[in-house]
């Protein structure tokens, strides 16, 4: 079991009022390829009680029930432990939901999100929780799957970007991707997302820098949000007895122009629902200009600006976009120490292609199946009862 230090900005656990006992909430999961979704599936969850324990499934369990997982286990554990408002991460955790699993860890009761999930042999994991009356359920955050990323990576087109419009490839594989014969369910399917500033709101610290902290600047595009991000910021995060971590999110434009082909995966509006959920980050700059600027320095009192090892691209006038920090002696190279890159994670994808394709029809038709075992049941108990 792996608990989580409540020192790390957003940390989100409260003591339990005075006179009753702490609610302890269970989550568990793939949590493959960690995106806002998850984070809010899990925001909802600790709304829900005063501790928050989740437990992730092994590489073996997701490749027996599922197909093969992008992420490792460890790289899975690690993010899954990155998000503010986990207080506990369970390795190894069971494929199926028991009680005794419940049980084991002290846990009143379990959430999971209004969507299925089926064993291989077609079965709700949630069965047994669900008979006891010790099941949840919380909302499905919509416009993200770990079925539409993989596609993204897998068309080589801007669609996704925030600026431009769907355009027919991209309308095509929407309609499409991961769709079995038969039909489309209301899960595995690709919708656009739509960001409010309510979504923000619920995200977002809400605190202020304090006196005695040091506020620390980074900057860039933060796409596909992984584990090598959660080692440069947790390394960020402890230069300093109290830091204040503000991060900088590029326009999706300006990204393309140092990243080139389809980048960024993720457009501006998701990536910062995803740096906001780390636990590390205090505070996120919506479209942050390339070069690092006095204003900007001056604008939020900046201590420190760090950049991990990763090359540092010209502006487009040439210029050093860390020239002005550099000057004033405050510039910091950090090696995280990890060597995963958002073009890794593509490489990964791109190299299991048709198993990931044929994972998510597969994954579907389940779907399908038992919705449609379940419409039956339905028609059979209301033709009983007539």
């Amino acid at each position: 079991m792996i608990r989580n230090g409540h020192g790390a900005a957003g940390s989100a656990e409260q003591p339990a009022p005075v006179g009753r006992r702490a609610i302890r909430v269970w989550c568990d999961g793939c949590y493959d390829m960690v995106h806002y979704g998850h984070s809010n599936q899990l925001r909802q969850a600790r709304a829900m009680g005063d501790h928050l324990i989740v437990g992730v499934h092994t590489d073996e369990e997701i490749a027996k029930h599922k197909g093969p997982p992008v992420f490792t286990q460890e790289e899975r554990y690690k993010m899954v432990q990155a998000i503010k408002w986990v207080d506990e991460v369970v390795p190894a955790a069971p494929y199926v939901t028991t009680l005794e699993t419940l049980d084991k860890h002290n846990c009143d009761f379990c959430v999971h999100g209004n969507d299925i999930t089926l064993t291989v042999d077609g079965r709700d994991t949630y069965e047994e929780v669900k008979q006891a009356g010790r099941y949840r359920e919380c909302k499905r955050t919509q416009g993200v799957s770990t079925t539409d990323l993989v596609g993204r990576m897998l068309l080589v087109t801007k669609a996704h970007h925030s600026s431009q419009e769907m355009s027919s490839e991209y309308r095509e594989y929407a309609d499409s991707f991961g769709k079995c014969p038969g039909g489309r369910n209301p899960w595995t399917g690709v919708s656009q997302f739509l960001q409010t500033s309510q979504k923000i709101i619920q995200f977002a610290s809400g605190k202020e820098p304090q006196p005695g902290e040091t506020v620390i600047y980074v900057a860039g595009a933060f796409d596909l949000f992984h584990i090598g991000h959660v080692d440069f910021l947790e390394k960020v995060h402890g230069l300093a007895d109290r830091p204040y971590i503000i991060a900088g999110l590029h326009f999706d434009q300006e990204v393309n122009r140092y990243k080139g082909k389809n980048y960024p995966i993720m457009n501006l509006h998701e990536r910062t629902l995803s740096v906001l959920a780390c636990r590390y980050v205090s505070e996120v700059v919506i479209g942050a200009p390339y070069s690092v600027t006095a204003e900007l320095l001056g604008h939020f009192k900046v201590d420190l600006v760090c950049h991990g090892k990763t090359e540092i691209v010209p502006d487009r006038d040439g210029s050093d976009p860390y020239q002005e920090p550099k000057k004033r002696g405050i510039f910091c190279q950090i090696d995280s120490g990890s060597n995963l890159t958002t073009d890794l994670i593509v490489q990964r994808i791109i190299k299991n292609r048709l198993e990931y394709e044929a994972r998510n029809q597969k994954k579907e038709a389940k779907e399908l199946a038992f919705l449609e075992a379940m419409r039956q049941q339905e028609v059979q108990t209301i033709g009983e009862n007539d």
